[in-house]
């Protein structure tokens, strides 16, 4: 995989990509564990938050970088 993306004649890292990714994926599940009512069973909501958009960059990572 490269390290850099080529859009339009400008260079963007691919993380960069995989981060906007993993941020559109995080926000779509955040959405459907909020409606299901899960986060009222966890005990720090802010910190789950942040383990979960941590593990979808962390796997979008590891496919672009593993």
């Amino acid at each position: 995989m490269p390290r850099e993306m080529e859009v339009a004649g400008v260079l963007f890292p691919s993380l960069l990509v995989a981060f906007l990714v993993a941020a559109l994926l995080y926000l779509l599940l955040d959405w459907v564990l909020a409606r299901s009512g899960l986060y009222h069973r966890v005990w720090h909501v802010h910190l789950f938050r942040l383990a979960l958009f941590s593990i979808i960059f962390g796997a979008l990572g590891s496919l672009l970088y593993g």
